[in-house]
């Protein structure tokens, strides 16, 4: 088994998880790289370990991703594995993690359940996003894990943003911006937009006006074979378009598409633990005092 150990953000603390998850790969004998840019991080202490590119998608001889730091990291990695259908196991060292199915608390009786094989493998569903003037960024991985979204750029007028389904007018939404979101993006933007909580294997996108003028417009659920036009005119001649971290600017009229990617994400999800509970322990549903009486 070889695994790639993955962290986007260096803290103290988040360096300090790396280094046990690698003492813990080390003592058990299982075969690790190590994402390039730890290198300078570890130090001498990293000297003997191997690592790989950033920059380029993972190599199929990797079994597992191990994906170290928040939801963040795990988005971040989504460049990394692409179709690759290499599994991550997130490894929590921020606050929420909604995508990570390990606490840094539990690190070492995570990993131990991890290799006794006690864990499930959850697809999800990606957005594909192409435009109507091809961007460079866009065709290295033009895939969304949790939200695409467009917003405004130097302006505090509102956008116009047309949507169609499937070629058909849905409306044209006065407002911020607008996020496409995934059922794994539910709990992300789209919720602190007003949006509804999906689960992650609901077949569905969630269509979420920012900030709309018209207090008529709500969230949007479509089925997700759905395709999604969206054409954004304002004030200003450019427009922000965001893919999970990735940020790009726009120039009005170059045409978004938005649609089902051909493949899935895979992330795994330890025994003992789902998306429900976590919704009770993340949300604190259940802890109203009036259910302990």
């Amino acid at each position: 088994m070889k695994i790639a150990l993955y962290s986007a953000f260096f803290s103290e603390e988040t360096l300090q998880y790396v280094k046990a998850t690698a003492n813990y790969l080390e003592s058990q004998g299982h075969e690790f790289s190590l994402v390039n840019r730890l290198k300078k991080h570890l130090g001498t202490e990293g000297s003997s370990y191997s690592y790989f590119e950033e920059d380029q998608k993972l190599e199929r001889g990797f079994d597992f991703l191990f994906s170290i730091g928040g939801d963040g990291t795990i988005l971040r990695a989504v460049t990394l594995v692409q179709d690759s259908k290499i599994p991550i196991l997130g490894i929590n060292t921020g606050r929420l993690g909604f995508l990570t199915a390990l606490h840094r608390d539990a690190l070492n009786e995570g990993l131990d359940l991890f290799f006794k094989k006690q864990y499930s493998i959850l697809s999800r569903s990606l957005l594909q996003i192409q435009t109507k003037e091809s961007l460079s960024l866009l065709e290295e991985c033009g895939v969304a894990l949790n939200e695409v979204s467009v917003n405004r750029k130097n302006t505090t007028a509102m956008l116009s943003i047309h949507t169609e389904l499937d070629g058909k007018p849905l409306t044209t939404y006065w407002s911020d911006g607008l996020i496409i979101s995934t059922p794994t993006g539910s709990t992300g933007y789209s919720l602190s937009s007003g949006g509804p909580i999906v689960a992650p294997d609901a077949a569905c996108w969630i269509l979420n006006p920012i900030a709309p003028h018209n207090i008529n417009m709500r969230p949007l659920i479509v089925p997700d074979t759905t395709t999604i036009k969206i054409s954004v005119q304002g004030r200003s001649k450019n427009h922000l378009l965001s893919l999970d971290s990735r940020i790009l600017t726009l120039e009005n009229g170059n045409d978004i598409y938005l649609k089902k990617a051909p493949y899935t994400i895979e992330t795994i999800q330890l025994h003992g633990s789902d998306f429900y509970a976590m919704l009770r322990e993340k949300l604190f549903w259940g802890q109203d005092k009036r259910n302990t009486q």
